[in-house]
């Protein structure tokens, strides 16, 4: 425990997802800080358990600074690749600029660094602040151009995230996917992808009964967003444009195209509110061609 916290009176605690209370108090410092309640994880299982989280608390039980780690694995380059990401960091406004936060971002990384990891990786929009640890912001891109001719009729439903049987849908689904790229994708963390659908209004999800399939998207300004496909695998983008009667073009698609059997785009570069920053803890290939982690894999 750093100095200042304990003059501060606060209490180290790491691992405690079994403890319902510090969850609770988690979730309050998350909702507090950046208005989002992760409670919502109850809805999909519970909090991920390969979620490592480092926390201060202070008397009361409130959690006043947390920084977590967890295992996303990753699909890079056609190769598995075994990842630990860096989420939920946040410090309450009266226990900021005491090096809290720093204190637990070495603790993250320090269990990390004893963990199988390969790759650490995170998203911020303070790319200055994790540099001096090793991180390096990556360039991502959004793919545009037009629609391909629709190969089937439309049939796509869309899903409701407060109904039991879309939600027992997307559990199902999810955890069998296939990668929706072999260039750049997710492979065995889910949890965020029906979080991010609840956290932002503009993701729609459509589930495509003859593919089996769950098309997250949005309609943007100009174009049709297409931002994440879950299917044991991944169909024909003709396919999907029928299914779900886009008339819209052109589209943007938010992940590698590798596996859509569509040629006709350009990649751009994508400018989000984070920066996608990675630190190498063993040797791991980078690809060399355009990617952009889909806005449903946030994390």
């Amino acid at each position: 425990m750093s100095a200042i916290a304990a003059a501060e009176g606060l209490r180290l605690r790491s691992g405690y997802f079994g403890d319902r209370r510090a969850f609770l108090a988690l979730a309050g410092l998350l909702e507090d800080t950046f208005d989002i309640d992760i409670r919502l994880v109850d809805r999909f299982g519970g909090p991920d358990p390969t979620s490592m989280p480092f926390g201060y608390f202070d008397t009361n039980g409130r959690c006043v600074a947390n920084f977590s780690a967890v295992s996303i694995p990753l699909m890079i380059d056609g190769r598995p690749v075994r990842a630990v990401g860096y989420q939920s960091g946040a410090v309450r406004p009266e226990f900021r600029g005491k090096g809290l936060y720093r204190d637990l971002m070495r603790r993250a990384f320090a269990w990390a660094e004893m963990q199988d990891f390969e790759l650490g990786i995170l998203l911020t929009d303070k790319p200055a602040l994790y540099e001096p640890y090793g991180f390096r912001a990556l360039p991502q891109h959004v793919f545009r151009g037009p629609a391909p001719a629709g190969t089937s009729r439309p049939t796509a439903r869309l899903l409701n995230m407060e109904d039991g049987g879309d939600i027992a849908l997307i559990r199902r689904l999810l955890p069998a996917r296939q990668p929706v790229s072999s260039l750049f994708a997710v492979t065995g963390h889910w949890i965020e992808f029906p979080l991010n659908a609840c956290f932002d209004s503009t993701i729609r999800l459509s589930h495509i009964p003859g593919l089996d399939a769950i098309v997250a998207w949005r309609s943007g300004e100009g174009a049709f967003e297409l931002l994440d496909i879950v299917a044991c695998e991944i169909p024909p983008f003709g396919a999907v444009v029928g299914a779900l009667g886009i008339e819209q073009s052109p589209i943007a698609v938010h992940f590698p195209p590798d596996r859509l059997e569509w040629k006709s785009y350009q990649p751009e570069v994508y400018r989000g509110a984070c920066d996608l920053m990675i630190r190498p803890m063993r040797p791991v290939k980078m690809p060399d061609r355009p990617f952009q982690l889909p806005p449903t894999a946030e994390f």
